[in-house]
This record gives structure tokens, C-alpha cells and sequence, in this order.
């Protein structure tokens, strides 16, 4: 039998089994509790989620963070939604990832219903994903992998130098996003853009950035080619963007999540951890030889 039938047959058995096996019921909650259950997107929220109520239980509340139970397994934001529209639901909340409705105040009918369901929680960043990629938690990251706390890198220098780099696409990306004209500039296009192939951590990066720099001036000239008029709406968007919180240096913050942390922060993540590593490697020969003239 091949290696990816046995896969299947055990995992078959597995959900058999699952299917058969006693629930086990949550722990009975203190008397005058009230357990609030609260709905997210995906699995990979439940933990983002579950830091953020931590400090609002008391003996009064308790939550519980959860995916909503579907037959048809089906998840997500507008799976949260349509479940948020229903009255019969009660004692429950929803949260969501923000994507750009919270920064579009009002001006589309997604951003409207999030923003005026007090029910609703969302992020402000894009994402829980940006909340994750916060450049001031970025050190902490690399010494629990490495093991090495030597500061060699400033990521919030960094990760402001590359907001205002890319602020520009930024802003053609989002409006398009706003008039729901995506294909002015998609979000593939703006990813291909914005994204680092690689980190000299050598001078914090300014190298990289240079280059970031060229992509990016490329990629407007180009944009302003195809439509000469759009930025001509663009000082009172960048008015709306600054009262919902977005500048030139924290910009890496609404962007797509996925996109800041699969194709700028691991890059960066993982060019400074190599140093880290190499560094501890070379003292601990240097260790090592000291240790043998002695």
C-alpha cells in the first residue's frame, strides 16, 4: 500500500474516531458566571483573540473563543458576518480582521455594518497577522529562536524607513480598493512591490531599502502612465487615512497581513536570526581556542 493511502485510511480512522468519542463538557462555571461566547474567522485567531479578553474576564463574565460550528466546515469573515445578522444569537460576540473597512470609515457597505454593529469587534491594523509583525516585539522573536539577546538591528528604524518607502503604492492600492476598482492596482501587483527578496543587516537595511526604493518608483511611474487623474483624489483620501490613525511610518500596519508577514517581516526575521546564529557560533569557537592555548 502507498505512503499516501496509509495517510488516508489513518486519517479516516482518526475522524471515525473522533466522531465516537464522549464530548467532553467544559468545566461548570461559578455560580452568577455568565459565559460569552465569541466568534472568529479562522483557528488561527482563537489564540490573538484569547489574549485580548484574558484581561476583561472577571466573576461575572468568562469567554469562550471559538470558530462558528458549521456542517459545511465553512469559515471566515463573512461566515462571521451573516452569523453576526442573526437576533436569535445571544450573549456572543464576533471579531474580525479590520482589512480596510475600519479604515474606510463608512464609505462601503461592509465598513458600515462592522462599524455600527456594537457586537462586532475588529482590529484597526489590517489584520491580527499586523498585530503579530508589531516591529517593537520583533527583538523578542529573534532571541527566543536564537537564544542570542545582542541587539544588531533596529526593526522600529527599519519597519518606519520601509512604511514611508512604500507609502505611495500604499495609497494607490487602498483607494482602489476603496472605489472597488481593484484591478487599478491588485493586490498581486502591490505584493510583487512591496515585498523584500532580501535583508543586508549590515546599516539596518538601508541597502534593501534603496532597492525597495527603485521598485517602488518603477511601479508610480507606471501607475501615473495608465491614470493620469487618480491621484488627483488622493488629498482627501490621505486626510480620511490620517484620522483612522495611518502616517508615513506606521503604514506596514494596514497592509495586507499576510503580505507584511510572509514577504517582509519573515525575510527580515530570518536574515537577522542568521546573523544571530553565526554570532554565537563564532564565540563559542573563540571559546573553544582560548580554551585550548590555555
Amino acid at each position: 500500500m502507498g505512503k499516501r493511502k496509509r495517510e488516508q485510511r489513518r486519517r479516516d480512522y482518526d475522524i471515525r474516531q473522533a466522531q465516537h468519542e464522549q464530548v467532553i463538557e467544559r468545566i461548570p462555571l461559578e455560580r452568577g458566571c455568565k459565559l460569552i461566547m465569541v466568534y472568529v474567522e479562522g483557528y488561527e485567531d482563537v489564540a490573538f483573540w484569547r489574549s485580548v479578553f484574558d484581561d476583561y474576564e472577571s466573576d461575572e463574565f468568562m469567554f469562550e473563543i471559538s470558530v462558528p460550528l458549521r456542517n459545511d466546515l465553512a469559515k471566515g469573515k463573512k461566515v462571521v458576518l451573516h452569523l453576526a445578522e442573526d437576533p436569535e444569537v445571544r450573549d456572543t460576540l464576533f471579531c474580525i480582521d479590520s482589512d480596510f473597512d475600519y479604515l474606510f470609515a463608512d464609505q462601503t457597505p461592509v465598513s458600515r455594518e462592522i462599524n455600527r454593529t456594537p457586537h462586532i469587534f475588529h482590529t484597526y491594523a489590517y489584520a491580527t497577522e499586523n498585530y503579530l509583525c508589531y516591529a517593537p516585539s520583533l527583538h523578542n522573536i529573534c532571541v527566543k529562536a536564537t537564544k542570542n539577546d545582542t541587539n544588531i538591528f533596529d526593526f522600529e528604524k527599519f519597519f518606519a524607513d520601509y512604511s514611508r518607502t512604500i507609502y505611495p503604492l500604499f495609497l494607490w492600492y487602498a483607494y482602489s480598493a476603496q472605489i472597488a476598482t481593484p484591478n487599478i492596482f491588485p493586490l498581486i501587483e502591490f505584493k510583487s512591490s512591496v515585498k523584500l527578496n532580501y535583508l543586508e543587516v549590515e546599516g539596518n537595511g538601508a541597502e534593501t531599502l534603496a532597492w525597495l526604493e527603485r521598485q517602488v518608483q518603477r511601479r508610480l511611474r507606471s501607475l501615473r502612465g495608465q491614470h493620469p487623474d487618480i491621484e488627483r483624489q488622493f488629498p482627501a483620501f490621505i486626510e480620511m487615512l490620517g484620522k483612522r490613525g495611518v502616517t508615513p511610518e506606521n503604514t506596514y500596519l494596514f497592509m495586507q497581513g499576510h503580505t507584511l508577514m510572509d514577504n517582509v517581516v519573515m525575510p527580515v526575521l530570518e536574515a537577522v536570526c542568521d546573523k544571530l546564529r553565526y554570532m554565537s557560533i563564532s564565540r563559542i569557537n573563540g571559546s573553544d581556542r582560548r580554551g585550548y592555548r590555555s
